[in-house]
């Protein structure tokens, strides 16, 4: 869970949570659809079943009724005594009085002719003496729609044959009503013969013929369930049973249940509460974390961070309203600035202390060698051997060049380097003026790039420079004036100092065999580089220096002074002249 942000863990903490009372909800809600499911295909079931029981006791009721006609279907209040029960009672489409010999004696309505009607099974068997007959198929009315005839035997006053009483009943009445209480939502209701053939329908699309069996298994247990699919496609659960004998079936077609359309019925209570409880819990857990803690944290996130830019003064004023554990750390965090500014003053006092003492310790140091170097410049007055006085002299110079390193340092705003131009500038000067007058004037010019230099590298560096200036100085211009060219050139990861003199080459014969060509190579050395002198055509000689450049400090400026001082300038370019006295 790296890089999660604390809103995006709890809410993810709870969603965790709270998943298992939602898979709960789930499988409640899956049990609660099997359930319904096979409350559904019992409820169909059941219907047809019933369905099978009203047809019947409506024909037993057709064949009370018939018998209870019989004795007013005779003479000539027949026809209009029919017309009136059939137009009555709903669903008869006709009534008819047949003579023993199947022809009509009386009818509510037209019937047409049938010479073998006689001989019809369900007429012979009445008149063998059974009761009541019932059987599909027109038996007194003709039209488009199927019917059911019940048929009654009516006897003479000595029990003899007198013919048959006939109630012919529209199919569509005994059908069940697709609305009725019980049945499932969108139940389409048809009547079919044994062959399974539809004989009456509430709507085609919703049945199908397969399996075709269904009639004799509806016939073997009395009623049956299957599915199947619609001539739409749709798959619907199928129940039949037996309505009239053998012959008339009724046949209940619903869509079979699936997960999505029973939730559907009534989706609150299934998907709907579940689902909204756990949504509304991550969105309250989202706005709580957002306005109890989140908005605290990147409060003190910005306190924080002025904090590390340096502004101590800012203050965490605004958590009185935060929770206690946001005030704590809030404190914790004031308390802390507190301490950082108090420790940060002090620093500050006891680096500002430093630097002075430090700069008293550089200018003492300076002092000490400037009175050394006036002890050896009293000592060299009173030399008289010439070799001994040029050795003092040179030992004055070197020293002189070690107190001007510690002079630059305690002038220079950053006590840890120095700028070598400068520096260059002051030991030149120094330089020339410690010779003495001299007859013919020597003119120096001085180009250098930027470059800062500790301590520990200026002194070998000055000291080479000193060896190399001293040597020009003394042997380059014998009765003549001159030239000494001084260049420092940064390139990359290396720096050149090169000094070159265009005298008549006596520099160049003095440092080949002298002490001061075995000191420029040790400087060198300590600094990690290399020397080389050479003679240049025509006279004159060249004194290089190489040595690596140091890497830059990376501790910023003691001083704020130190860092708004402009940056230096990358080359810079200066020229001094020792005129004859």
């Amino acid at each position: 869970m790296t890089g999660l942000t604390i809103r995006r863990r709890l809410t993810l903490a709870l969603a965790a949570a709270l998943l298992p009372v939602l898979l709960l909800g789930a499988v409640q809600s899956w049990f609660s659809f099997r359930e319904d499911t096979e409350q559904r295909r019992s409820a169909l079931i059941a219907e047809a079943e019933t369905a099978s029981l009203l047809a019947r006791a409506k024909l037993e009721s057709a064949a009370a009724l018939l018998e209870a006609l019989a004795p007013d279907t005779l003479g000539v209040n027949c026809l209009p005594r029919l017309r009136a029960v059939r137009d009555k009672l709903e669903g008869y489409e006709n009534l008819v009085r047949f003579t023993p010999a199947g022809r009509i004696s009386c009818a509510a309505d037209a019937v047409p002719a049938d010479p073998n009607r006689a001989a019809q099974p369900w007429f012979q068997a009445l008149a063998r003496g059974e009761r009541l007959e019932i059987t599909s198929g027109p038996a007194g009315h003709i039209d488009e729609e199927a019917a059911v005839v019940a048929a009654v035997r009516t006897e003479r006053p000595d029990g003899s044959f007198d013919g048959v009483l006939v109630a012919v009943i529209r199919l569509s009445s005994l059908r069940p009503h697709p609305r009725e209480a019980g049945l499932p939502h969108r139940t389409e209701v048809a009547l079919a013969d044994r062959n399974g053939s539809l004989l009456t329908v509430t709507n085609r699309a919703a049945f199908t013929t397969a399996p075709q069996d269904w009639t004799a298994q509806t016939l073997k247990r009395g009623a049956y369930l299957f599915k199947a699919d619609s001539p739409t496609g749709e798959r619907r659960v199928f129940a039949g049973a037996r309505l009239v004998d053998d012959d008339v079936f009724v046949l209940l077609s619903a869509p079979e249940p699936n997960v999505w359309s029973w939730a559907r019925l009534d989706p609150i209570s299934n998907i709907g509460l579940p689902l909204l409880a756990w949504l509304l819990a991550l969105i309250a857990v989202g706005f709580a974390t957002e306005r109890v803690v989140v908005r605290w944290l990147s409060y003190l996130d910005r306190i924080a961070q002025d904090y590390a830019e340096g502004r101590f003064t800012s203050r965490p004023v605004q958590v009185s309203k935060a929770p206690d554990e946001i005030r704590a750390l809030a404190h914790t965090l004031d308390e802390m600035g507190l301490a950082i500014t108090a420790r940060d003053a002090s620093l500050r006092d006891s680096l500002a202390q430093k630097d002075a003492l430090m700069r008293e310790i550089h200018h003492r140091v300076k002092n000490n060698l400037q009175v050394i170097t006036s002890m050896l410049n009293m000592q060299q007055r009173q030399l008289t051997d010439p070799a001994a006085k040029a050795a003092m002299g040179d030992m004055r110079q070197r020293i002189t060049a070690l107190a001007l390193i510690y002079r630059a340092l305690y002038q220079s705003s950053d006590l840890r380097r120095v700028e070598v131009h400068s520096f260059l500038e002051e030991l030149v000067a120094q330089l020339l003026n410690g010779e003495g007058p001299k007859a013919y004037p020597v003119r120096t010019a001085i180009t250098s790039d930027e470059l800062l230099l500790d301590p520990d590298k200026l002194a070998p560096f000055a000291l080479f420079a000193v060896e190399a200036l001293t040597n020009a100085f003394k042997h380059a211009f014998p009765g003549r004036a001159g030239q000494v060219t001084v260049s420092l050139v940064v390139d990359g990861a290396e720096a050149r100092l090169e000094i070159v003199d265009d005298g008549v080459g006596g520099a160049a014969e003095a440092a080949s065999g002298g002490v001061g060509r075995t000191l420029m190579t040790a400087f060198a050395r300590q600094l990690r580089g290399r020397a080389e002198l050479a003679a240049l055509d025509g006279g004159g000689m060249a004194a290089r220096l190489f040595f690596p450049v140091p890497d830059p400090e990376p501790h910023p400026p003691l001083d704020e002074e130190t860092a708004a001082l402009p940056a230096p300038r990358p080359f810079r370019v200066s020229e001094t002249r020792s005129e004859a006295a």
